[in-house]
């Protein structure tokens, strides 16, 4: 009998999607323990900044691309909620089972990119991928670094990027992107309200104040967070559970994003630190 493997050290997408409801199984009884230092892939894996440019909605190469790179978002968001059951054991029972529903349902997203993605014939794998996602989250995390980064920012973020993007697939012929699009923006809006009820849940049992905390925990996270520079959707993110406080503090480090004199952040902490604080 061959030794069980995770999703995470499984690299076709397939068969990693067949697994993740054994590997989230096995996960909540606490017997999986290995995470990989990446994902593994069995596709071509570049940095952010050297994927290559993408076509227009209105061609077919666009919208295969297009379906390609959220394949690619729902598979490390698929991994990191399995990523997250195994390093948090001694999470709240209620939380790991919610997780571990929402976890299959971004395995169900992949699959129906996938799947589109092939009714318009192409492949997963005709165009690289990056790991931007799973290297924005870090072993040391707390449980509440954990839920900040992954479903309330990354996610959050997904929700701002989806708003814009069926706008723009509206006026698109071919409806498939559209309705894979619209399935994974309503998800994903229950995901991130799973997020903002856990963190405040998770702040109040460790008697912090969540109203205080959102601010400085993702301005300690900022300099490992994937960039992101869309329009901010206010009325998606209320009803997701932002409060009006916490949108304005998204919208402070997006503009520390668009300000080209601090593209220089990742370099110089504390510069960024301090043009934070100015923001506050």
């Amino acid at each position: 009998m061959q030794p069980f493997r995770s999703a995470l050290e499984i690299a076709e997408v397939d068969i990693k999607v067949a697994s993740i409801w054994e590997s989230v199984h096995r996960a909540l009884l606490g017997e999986i323990r290995f995470i990989p230092s990446l994902p593994a892939r069995d596709v071509e894996v570049r940095e952010i900044k050297d994927l290559p440019h993408k076509p227009g909605l209105s061609k077919r190469e666009g919208q295969v691309r297009l379906l390609h790179d959220l394949a690619s978002i729902e598979l490390q968001a698929m991994e990191l909620g399995l990523r997250t059951l195994i390093e948090f054991p001694e999470a709240p029972l209620e939380f790991r089972d919610q997780l571990a529903s929402v976890t299959v349902e971004e395995a169900s997203h992949l699959a129906l990119c996938l799947k589109a993605m092939r009714d318009l014939g192409a492949n997963w794998g005709d165009f690289p991928v990056h790991l931007g996602l799973w290297r924005g989250v870090s072993q040391d995390d707390s449980l509440l670094d954990r839920i900040l980064i992954v479903h309330r920012y990354l996610e959050g973020s997904g929700l701002d990027a989806g708003d814009k993007l069926l706008r723009r697939l509206s006026g698109v012929e071919a409806k498939g992107p559209q309705k894979v699009a619209e399935v994974i923006q309503r998800d994903e809006i229950k995901h991130v309200q799973f997020g903002s009820h856990w963190y405040r849940e998770i702040c109040e049992q460790n008697k912090i104040d969540p109203n205080i905390d959102f601010a400085p925990r993702l301005k300690s996270l900022f300099h490992r967070l994937p960039r992101r520079v869309e329009p901010i959707c206010h009325e998606l993110r209320i009803k997701s559970g932002f409060t009006s406080e916490e949108i304005e503090t998204l919208e402070s480090f997006r503009g520390l994003w668009l300000n080209p004199p601090l593209e220089k952040i990742h370099v110089n902490l504390k510069e960024a630190d301090s043009a934070i604080d100015r923001m506050q």
